[in-house]
């Protein structure tokens, strides 16, 4: 079973010729708190950004609702180029989660371009005995011990993440969601929580701190940013696949003209050499190579993630 992910399209309105973009600040909205795994990657890339584009691309965090009180903003605001959305897996999930959004993805915001993907891992609290992702299992099904998992919100590929592993193997670790993975870090280090399923990017320093205790990672084979940690197949469990990706999207009937400046200034961002170091020490990739390869993407993700939400049988509180 694989985790996954959604879509967007829209018509765009032409830019004359004449008009200059950018002139001004362009707002970067970040639809989860400071200190998470989307935040890992935005700030460093909106820098470099800035000098691309010779504007400030400030980040505005907008967090709550799995994402999506940001995105609703987002798509919500002028479609004049000065708003993108740093959008994530999550906001293809909500699509099948969430009855009643305010928004349409695929209607209301246009994907520019993916900008990280990295491997989600499955992490404790460093206080608990287990070691290896067979500890944990066996700890929790002790009918005299209580265990849960934190998320970055429900309807998030993180709250996901603890219920399908709760289905493979047979445990019921109990779900307790934050606004997002920042404050559900912090809950981790703090022994609110006992176990999170983060994305590597953002879980990486305090991994390499000896804060938290990395039990598996859940792509199909080890990351090479940490080699030492195993796969979830390698641990025992098996058909358990999932990855956090980062996106950029802008509201529908954005001008072409400045889609493609937008998806070139972020490309070339993406190959400046200290962008390539930090992806790297994250344990990240850039996806796909093209606009029209990553709407694709998001779309056959959307697809997936609604097929896993429904045969869950999971919706909104």
């Amino acid at each position: 079973m694989a985790f996954a992910v959604a879509v967007c399209n829209s018509v765009a309105q032409p830019l004359a010729p004449s008009t200059p973009w950018p002139t001004r600040a362009i707002r970067l909205i970040v639809p989860f708190p400071p200190g998470g795994g989307t935040d890992t990657f935005a700030r460093p890339l909106a820098a470099q950004l800035s000098k691309e584009l010779g504007q400030q691309v400030v980040v505005d965090n907008k967090g709550g609702a799995g994402g999506t009180i940001g995105a609703s903003l987002a798509a919500k605001s002028p479609a004049d180029g000065y708003t993108v959305l740093m959008g994530a897996v999550h906001h293809t999930v909500a699509e099948s989660f969430y009855k009643n959004l305010p928004y349409v993805l695929e209607r209301d915001l246009t994907p520019i371009r993916g900008v990280a993907f990295v491997p989600d891992v499955l992490v404790v609290n460093k206080k608990l005995p287990m070691l290896m992702v067979g500890d944990l299992i066996q700890h929790a099904k002790n009918p005299s011990v209580k265990m849960n998992y934190g998320s970055s919100g429900n309807g998030t590929t993180r709250h996901l993440a603890g219920e399908i592993f709760n289905k493979l193997t047979g445990t019921s670790l109990l779900h307790i969601p934050y606004k997002g993975s920042g404050p559900a870090m912090t809950a981790l280090i703090g022994g609110e929580v006992d176990v999170i399923f983060e994305g590597l990017g953002s879980a990486a320093s305090y991994i390499k701190a000896g804060t938290i205790r990395p039990l598996a990672v859940t792509s199909t084979k080890r990351s090479p940013a940490f080699p030492e940690i195993p796969t979830m197949a390698e641990a025992g469990v098996q058909d358990f696949e999932s990855l956090s990706w980062y996106g950029f999207w802008v509201p529908a009937g954005t001008p072409k003209a400045v889609q493609d400046r937008l998806f070139q200034a972020t490309t070339k961002a993406l190959n400046d050499p200290e962008i390539k170091s930090i992806w790297t020490h994250q344990g990240a990739e850039t996806g796909p190579a093209t606009q029209a390869a990553f709407t694709q993407y998001v779309r056959d993700e959307t697809t997936k993630w609604g097929r896993i939400v429904k045969s869950a049988n999971l919706t909104a509180d």
